[in-house]
């Protein structure tokens, strides 16, 4: 979810992006998700037989040993160090709390109706950062909260047959994901992607791994259970890789909007693996967060294309 849920924001200057190639970075992002929505739905099927904290811990216990064996090596003391270690960590707990609840909403609830509404998350961002970052909201903002408001009703409605305990868990992980998110790009600044990357790795692994004796408890699972635990390990792992790396060849204004083709993967995979099909009104509700989503996008370039007409003229 996954990030959304759990993305951090990039740092590689955009005036360095635009001159690479677009269209890779796109590819990359696209595949990122992609390996994020396969992550979701492992997860979710995954939790009709085992508690979800046991399922975070394999997860995040691969994505950690693998960050380790893979980049440790070539990055060094740079995978490890912080300017504001204490910060680091509260962004990283967020994206523990952020994956407990994903889990749990995902062992209620399909797998597109829960990314729908975590992907909230952009727009809850747009009406804190005015009072904890100094942005402005402006009117395209206002109608891009309202529309992502009106999408969700569409989604949760009394109707629509959603576990209401499911729904209180997405709304969780909407709240950390927005904590994750705006504590990403406070840290920006100061802190290398691939460091902020291995901390929340680190820390969902140290979390997790402390449950571990109270939820395996002589739990013995099939080979074909303990590949999808790996599975799920490398789809995080190697999405997020791929989602970082997609920031050095495209710029975020370029990349942002395709981050909600995640969910027509979502509802893809739930449709295949799940045979869930979301009822008209969930499929609207879906497209207006989507749209409300590339409007927070738009919103955030107007700035740029103004001074950009202003330079031309």
């Amino acid at each position: 979810m996954r990030n959304p849920i759990g993305k951090p924001l990039p740092t590689t200057a955009p005036h360095l992006a635009e001159t690479q190639q677009p269209w890779r970075g796109i590819s990359l992002l696209l595949a990122a998700v992609l390996l994020l929505a396969c992550m979701d739905a492992t997860t979710k099927f995954l939790t009709t037989q085992y508690d979800v904290p046991m399922i975070a811990a394999m997860r995040y216990i691969v994505h950690c040993s693998l960050m380790i064996i893979i980049l440790a090596p070539s990055q060094g003391k740079r995978l490890i160090k912080t300017q504001r270690t204490g910060w680091v960590i509260v962004r990283g707990a967020s994206l523990v709390i952020a994956t407990l609840f994903i889990g749990l909403a995902l062992q209620r609830m399909p797998i597109a109706e829960t990314t729908s509404i975590i992907f909230l998350s952009p727009l809850i961002v747009v009406l804190l950062a005015r009072p904890l970052l100094g942005e402005h909201i402006g009117a395209l903002g206002w109608v891009a909260v309202i529309m992502g408001l009106i999408g969700t009703l569409l989604i949760v409605r009394p109707t629509s047959g959603l576990d209401t305990l499911g729904v209180i868990y997405a709304l969780g992980a909407a709240v950390a994901t927005v904590v994750y998110q705006l504590l990403s790009r406070m840290l920006a600044s100061s802190e290398h992607t691939i460091s902020l990357l291995f901390y929340a790795a680190l820390i969902g692994a140290f979390s997790f791994g402390l449950s571990l004796p109270w939820f395996w408890q002589g739990i013995q699972p099939s080979w074909q259970d303990y590949l999808l635990f790996i599975s799920i390990g490398i789809y995080g792992g190697l999405g997020h890789f791929l989602f970082t790396a997609a920031y050095q060849h495209a710029p975020a204004s370029v990349l942002a909007p395709m981050n909600y083709v995640q969910l027509l993967w979502a509802g893809l995979l739930g449709w295949l693996v799940f045979q869930h099909i979301p009822d008209q009104l969930s499929l609207l509700g879906m497209t207006v967060v989507a749209a409300s989503g590339v409007l927070v996008v738009l919103k955030s370039r107007l700035p740029r294309l103004q001074t950009a007409s202003t330079d031309l003229a």
